[in-house]
């Protein structure tokens, strides 16, 4: 994906974000699995709660 970048600096970033990007399963269990148990988390709330931000971060990550 990267390689139709044309700004060299530009595509150097985007190469780095990708080094620690998270798979698309682990997101995936982050979000569906609580404590273990099959639980679609944020979508099985009551009415009542709202679950707006869950902010998931490869570890790697600096803050």
């Amino acid at each position: 994906m990267t390689t139709t970048i044309t700004d060299k600096d530009t595509a150097a970033g985007i190469n780095q974000l990708y080094a620690i990007a998270i798979d698309a399963d682990a997101i995936a269990r982050a979000i569906l699995f609580e404590r273990g148990y099959a639980n679609a988390y944020a979508i099985e709330q009551p009415g009542d709660v709202d679950v707006n931000e869950i902010i998931i971060r490869p570890t790697r990550q600096e803050l």
